[in-house]
């Protein structure tokens, strides 16, 4: 069989990702912090006691492999649902199977992709058959199940979080797929530098063997085997797989920086257009809220401290009101934020102190500001001399030290001439007449 041949019934097999999934516990990959020897879901597993659970975790780090291979390990029978394409009539349907098969001494094991996207009446569906016992649930999700998932189902389920995976781990899979898979060895592919398509992953295996199986076709259609797969092919394979946008994926994220570094840029033009984009191809709007929110402060701040209020605002609306009409609270947050005057000293400021805070983190707090709440400390000079901040006129408590006596006049946040920092620069520098900002 020639992956690369045509209209043939041969010719459409599975998608590498697919035909190299592991089919046991012992050709997983990665997730040992929950599968290695002696930990929890391993033990479950093995003694097969696996509970109703939900694994959250981003895209590509096993979530689907591993409800397989539980369903695989304890003989149940594996039904699988997609919360985007199927509704509370299919879960109805899976659950009275389940109780016909139950009556027969048999288990089932229902395993929900995206199951965030489920609704609450459809997650409601699932609750009664979950908390008998008819199936055990397997929930996949890449949102935090607190916010998605209703509270009594979450209930009834154990949370295990996978993590992206690492790039030996990516190198792992990437060798077991060029070693087994038939069609791959049929046509003798090697990487001619694995560490770049292993890089252009992301801690995702399916995008590491998509871009690998689209660059595969790319080679075979210029020259007969054996093929070595260059960064030219891997280039153009990921070109390929980026025409239409993925939520998932690589553009998923080229798209969300384009939209961020438009706000920053104070464009509001063109960060309506990249969020419109993104809105367009089905992107979460929490997603776009939630990034609004960090941009706030990192690129904002206390330029314009009405930003982080607008933001936060506009991601507990986004979340309430729901698509369509949240099209337009975001861009009311989108053209405010783009349009307001923009200062990183506050993300710069705690970068700078956590780079101290690293480097020495033994200095000794000064006697004056710790506190002396026995007469055994205020003998040994805990607290003495502090003033409190109340005491002097307007509060202006400029002339005392706050610093361990190692980082005395240490300047971590200087605030910009743009906005509302304008002021607050002023006010320090006046306070801070010692200090140079």
């Amino acid at each position: 069989m020639d992956l690369f041949t045509e209209n043939t019934p041969e010719s459409h097999p599975p998608p590498l990702a697919e035909r190299a999934r592991p089919r046991t516990l012992d050709e997983f990959v990665g997730q040992k912090h929950l599968l290695g020897p002696g930990k929890t879901l391993r033990v479950l597993i093995e003694h097969d006691d696996v509970p109703s659970l939900v694994f959250w975790g981003p895209p590509g780090s096993g979530k689907t492999t591993l409800a397989r291979i539980l369903a695989r390990h304890s003989g149940a029978e594996f039904h699988q649902l997609s919360a985007v394409s199927s509704g509370v009539k299919d879960v109805r349907e899976i659950l009275a199977t389940a109780r016909r098969r139950r009556s027969a001494g048999s288990r089932t094991l229902l395993f929900i992709d995206e199951i965030h996207r489920f609704s609450k009446s459809q997650q409601d569906a699932l609750l009664h058959g979950v908390e008998a016992g008819t199936v055990t649930l397997i929930g996949a999700t890449t949102e935090n199940p607190s916010f998605e998932i209703i509270a009594p189902l979450l209930s009834r389920c154990r949370v295990y979080v996978l993590q992206p995976l690492g790039e030996d781990e990516l190198q792992e899979i990437l060798e077991r797929a060029l070693r087994r898979d038939r069609l791959l060895a049929e046509l003798s592919v090697t990487v001619a530098n694995p560490a770049a398509l292993v890089q252009v992953a992301g801690g995702d295996a399916r995008i590491m063997l998509n871009v690998l199986e689209v660059a595969v076709r790319l080679a075979a259609a210029a020259r007969p085997p054996p093929l070595v797969i260059t960064g030219k092919e891997i280039t153009e394979a990921l070109q390929h797989r980026h025409r239409l946008y993925d939520p998932a994926g690589e553009e998923h994220f080229n798209t969300a920086s384009a939209f961020i570094k438009s706000l920053r840029g104070s464009d509001p033009d063109a960060a309506l257009y990249w969020m419109a984009r993104m809105l367009e191809a089905g992107e979460d709007p929490l997603f776009i809220a939630r990034r609004m929110v960090i941009l706030a402060s990192e690129d904002i701040g206390n330029a314009e401290p009405r930003a982080l209020l607008l933001a936060t605002s506009c991601f507990l609306a986004v979340e309430r009101v729901g698509m369509p009409e949240a099209r337009i609270i975001l861009a009311q947050a989108v053209t405010f934020l783009a349009s307001a005057p923009k200062s990183n000293a506050s993300y710069v400021a705690i970068e700078a102190a956590l780079a101290d805070a690293r480097a020495r983190p033994r200095e000794e707090i000064p006697l004056h500001l710790r506190n002396a709440p026995t007469g055994l400390l205020a003998a040994h000079g805990y607290g003495a001399g502090y003033v409190y901040g109340h005491e002097p006129p307007s509060g202006e408590t400029g002339q005392q030290q706050y610093l361990p006596d190692a980082l005395a006049g240490a300047v971590y946040y200087r605030p910009s001439d743009r906005g509302e920092e304008r002021t607050i620069g002023e006010r320090l520098r006046r306070w801070w007449k010692a200090r140079e900002r």
